[in-house]
């Protein structure tokens, strides 16, 4: 996990002297997760999380844009054990790092733009989560890093920026059971230079 994140500030690094123009800002918004399971052994519910973070601009027209920001995500699973029908909401805390390519088209003070890449997701929380808790915790264990791709459209409008983001697990989130996410992502940013 370290060495991912020394080259990737490298690669940024080495990137920023290669481009024309750099930009960097604050972001937030707003999260739809819901996790899905092969198996189906389970009805899952999306529930509504937060993010939080920073990220940066690099190129004109064509551009690399990095993040990094703290988010929730999780899912509402209702199964049956014992003949007995459980409710569990599933939360839990991560770090962030997407690597978006994209291309933008406008002016300066408006323009629309498309972006898609990878996003490497660290697991902030303990490996254990409410619904391991209820069914098997030694099952159930999340991933502490997974790999998702991401793919959206945003606006800027002068300093301010809105995107929206399509987001998928290109792994399992855990070991055992075979669960992905899917997110829908909504942010509004803020160009600090």
């Amino acid at each position: 996990m370290k060495k991912l994140l020394i080259i990737t500030c490298l690669v940024l690094l080495s990137s920023v002297g290669a481009f024309a123009q750099f930009n960097l800002g604050l972001k937030a918004g707003l999260n739809y997760t819901t996790i899905k399971a092969q198996n189906h052994e389970f009805d899952e519910n999306g529930v509504l999380g937060y993010q939080a973070g920073v990220w940066a601009r690099i190129g004109k027209s064509f551009y690399l844009q990095p993040e990094i920001y703290i988010g929730t995500k999780g899912s509402k699973l209702e199964f049956t054990s014992g003949g007995n029908t459980v409710d569990v909401k599933q939360k839990f805390t991560t770090l962030d790092v997407p690597l978006l390519l994209g291309t933008k088209f406008g002016t300066d003070k408006l323009n629309f733009r498309i972006m898609a890449g990878p996003s490497f997701q660290f697991n902030l929380d303990e490996s254990n989560n409410a619904f391991s808790q209820a069914v098997d915790p030694d099952f159930y264990k999340y991933r502490d890093y997974i790999t998702n791709a991401q793919i959206g459209a945003g606006v800027d409008l002068g300093d301010l920026s809105v995107d929206l983001r399509y987001e998928t697990s290109l792994q399992d989130i855990n070991k055992n059971n075979g669960q992905k996410q899917n997110l829908l992502h909504l942010s509004v940013g803020f160009k600090l230079f």
